[in-house]
């Protein structure tokens, strides 16, 4: 009787120390991306398409009507969370601008508790246009090109500004885009006068549509577009690529992986399809604009396009309906969508940033990697793949106890060597973790695998 009297305190006692284990990461993600809803992106994409025409020549002085009034009031949206808001712009020229004009982005910025300069950005584009680029009064609603991607980027400060993170997020509703990528270079400039280390660029553009213009659905996939080797610096690293590899592996190809096992960790009934060239055949989207200056990007678009609704006129032709108009759009899909964006910035946010390893092994059986110590990073997990993986293969951790010291003590560095394992057959990264189990994206062991702005090494040119 006395024994039988004990089970339920024991039961009691059990369950108190399982309900006390902390959360894991992915459980953690889950949690935070639930209350992300395509209702409220609906609204959001009413509310852009309420402006009349987005273009980046429109108007910037109507209360009602034109980008201005556009801009505003994304930044007065997004300031509504407790976010800083600013605006930031630059006046341009170009083939599609033909006189001056300010370029205005509006940007929150949600600073990181531990790391603030570590940087993960979220963009879309607000502007919108019609068949002729440089018709900046007709009706252009822009409700899936970008008005999904816009509403995305607000919704993620919806969700993600009720929550602490150790890295900045910063949302970004980008102007210029259909006139040249301006606002994607104006963001990008700014991120590099703020000194930020961005970590990652997720950019969102034509989320919002789950049928294409031949009939084809597929609402289980998104498109993630990633360079392989990286642009930036690329005529300098030409020739040790060439010698050592790394065709496949700058870092936002290493991003589009991470996206790809994030998905699928999470199981919100969306896949990534990743299409390694940078954007889509012969054309753009501002991510360019980070890449070009050595910021890790991507580009997340639809499986299917239906360009019946993109960049044309709204009319009827044929039994064909022409627009880009909000009741063509998907918004279950959108809303699957933007919970991945969510997500990553989250895991981003939450994760130290990446490594920045080098391996040696040349003429032997064993294989050495080395890498800086990364701030806040409790482990290290090593990976490598054979040189014609799509995705990493193997994996070994390395704890922060097992660390190289200075005659000082202090900490200056990791390694790990891997016995048997020849350089000559495998590509090789690591990745940093947190103490909470937050996994960075890999850093590629490869010249220009770095997560930041490839810079010559000191005496070269």
């Amino acid at each position: 009787m006395r024994t039988l009297a004990l089970i339920p305190c024991l039961l009691l006692v059990g369950s108190a120390a399982i309900a006390q284990q902390p959360a894991s990461p992915d459980a953690k993600l889950k949690r935070i991306i639930a209350p992300v809803s395509g209702a409220q992106m609906k609204r959001t994409i009413e509310r852009l398409v309420g402006f009349g025409t987005r273009h980046t020549l429109s108007s910037q002085t109507d209360p009602k009507r034109g980008i201005g009034a556009a801009v505003r009031w994304a930044e007065a949206e997004m300031k509504r969370y407790g976010l800083r808001t600013l605006q930031a712009c630059d006046t341009v020229t170009g083939r599609r601008i033909p006189a001056p004009t300010r370029v205005c982005n509006a940007v929150a910025i949600q600073r990181g508790t531990e790391r603030p300069n570590d940087v993960v950005i979220i963009t879309g584009h607000i502007d919108s246009r019609v068949t002729d680029v440089m018709n900046a009064t007709a009706f252009a609603p822009g409700a899936n090109d970008d008005g999904s991607g816009t509403a995305a980027v607000i919704e993620a400060a919806r969700v993600l500004s009720k929550h602490k993170f150790p890295g900045t997020i910063v949302y970004a509703a980008l102007s210029g885009e259909e006139q040249g990528l301006h606002g994607g270079k104006i963001m990008a400039d700014y991120a590099r006068a703020q000194g930020w280390n961005v970590v990652a660029n997720l950019n969102n553009d034509i989320i919002g549509n789950s049928c294409g213009s031949d009939g084809v659905c597929n609402a289980r996939q998104v498109r993630v577009f990633s360079e392989g080797p990286r642009w930036q610096g690329r005529e300098e690293l030409a020739g040790t690529i060439r010698s050592r590899g790394g065709e496949n592996d700058a870092p936002s190809r290493n991003l589009s992986r991470w996206l790809d096992t994030l998905a699928d960790r999470l199981n919100i009934g969306l896949d990534v399809m990743q299409i390694w060239r940078n954007d889509r055949f012969g054309r753009g989207g501002d991510h360019t604009e980070f890449l070009n200056a050595g910021y890790p990007a991507v580009r997340m678009s639809v499986a299917v396009e239906n360009y019946s609704h993109q960049h044309q006129d709204v009319r009827a032709e044929n039994g064909i309906e022409y627009g880009d108009t909000i009741d063509k759009m998907d918004f279950p899909y959108l809303e699957k969508v933007t919970r991945l964006n969510v997500a990553a910035l989250a895991a981003l946010a939450s994760a130290p940033p990446p490594p920045e390893p080098t391996v040696e092994g040349a003429v032997s059986t064993d294989t050495n990697l080395k890498w800086p110590r990364v701030e806040t990073a409790a482990k290290y997990i090593v990976r490598w793949r054979r040189t014609d993986a799509n995705n990493w293969e193997q994996r070994k951790t390395v704890s922060a106890a097992d660390v190289e010291h200075t005659s000082a003590d202090t900490v200056t560095g990791y390694g790990t060597t891997l016995k048997g394992i020849r350089v000559d057959d495998w590509v090789f990264g690591v990745s940093s973790e947190s103490a909470d189990g937050f996994e960075s994206p890999v850093a590629s062991a490869v010249p220009g695998g770095a997560f930041k702005p490839w810079v010559a090494p000191a005496g070269e040119k």
